[in-house]
């Protein structure tokens, strides 16, 4: 059997409150390419991002290295180092790129910001009832199932995306689960090889970050309203977050942002004030914590 390694990169961008990454063909695939000797990893990742986007990425780091046995079907075994990239992308939701897919579109369990007071809407009812049958009598299953989907009165944790994706491949609740049946088709269609457990891997991560590293500054323009911040977070986030509490988070940690002085005038209401991240913010992002509210 063969041995190759590839870099797999994913690159995440928010455009108007909508989260994208960079995936495309049919089925969607993550930029992968072959390591390159003598290259550097995060170059390499940095590079290969630009050719592939047109962009510049900003925070990067690795992932996981994915290096199970048949991961692709022909007689090679491919070792996948994996990072994850932010970048301000522009994307434009009705003409966008071919080369972006719209995140949620790929994991459509993990956006639950359109869900009604009760916190449900057909696809997490079905998956509710479809893991339910699949744990039956057995504890360990029901156990798991509501601390990661968040049944039985336990909170969502966003953070756990990796985990139900596993979870509901398991379940053979995805499309690319030797055991699929029929609800996959509500949870959409597989990704190349393994790209889909990749991108949850990402997803886990970027959420995770939030809580404590001001990593959403990489996906923010030079200047935004606090309403634009909060719309970012809760887009990577998947969740809705109290205005309020946002707002007094942020105003608490006076490292953060400051004003800028100006307006902007692109509310469709009054005008909002402008704010920039602080300089502090950008020299040391990789250690200042956000401490920005993520819903439990």
């Amino acid at each position: 059997m063969r041995l190759q390694a590839e870099l797999v990169a994913v690159v995440l961008t928010v455009n108007a409150g909508r989260p994208w990454v960079l995936a495309g063909g049919e089925p969607p695939a993550l930029p992968a390419g072959p390591l390159a000797a003598g290259e550097s990893l995060q170059a390499g990742v940095r590079e290969f991002a630009r050719e592939r986007s047109g962009f510049d990425l900003g925070y990067v780091e690795q992932l996981y290295t994915f290096a199970d046995l048949g991961r692709s079907a022909d007689d090679c075994r491919t070792v996948s180092i994996s990072y994850l990239g932010l970048t301000r992308a522009p994307i434009d939701g009705s003409a966008r790129p071919a080369d972006w897919s719209a995140l949620y579109d790929l994991l459509p369990w993990e956006d639950r910001r359109h869900l009604t007071a009760s916190g449900t809407d057909r696809l997490s009812e079905e998956i509710e009832l479809a893991l339910r049958r699949w744990s039956g009598d057995l504890d360990e299953r029901r156990d798991r199932c509501a601390f990661l989907f968040g049944y039985d009165d336990r909170p969502w944790r966003a953070e756990f995306a990796l985990q139900r994706y596993e979870l509901l491949w398991e379940a053979g609740l995805v499309a690319e689960s030797p055991t699929a049946g029929r609800i996959s088709a509500l949870t959409a269609g597989p990704m190349a090889h393994d790209h889909r457990r990749i991108l949850a891997t990402g997803l886990s991560r970027i959420r995770a970050k939030l809580q404590y590293r001001p990593v959403v500054f990489e996906l923010m323009p030079e200047s935004f309203t606090l309403l634009a911040l909060q719309e970012t977070v809760e887009a990577i986030a998947g969740q809705h977050i109290h205005k309020q509490n946002f707002r007094r988070s942020v105003e608490v940690q006076h490292e953060l942002v400051e004003p800028t002085g100006e307006l902007s005038h692109d509310t469709g209401g009054r005008p909002a004030r402008l704010y920039r991240f602080r300089g502090s913010v950008r020299e040391e992002r990789a250690q200042v914590g956000t401490k920005l509210p993520l819903p439990r």
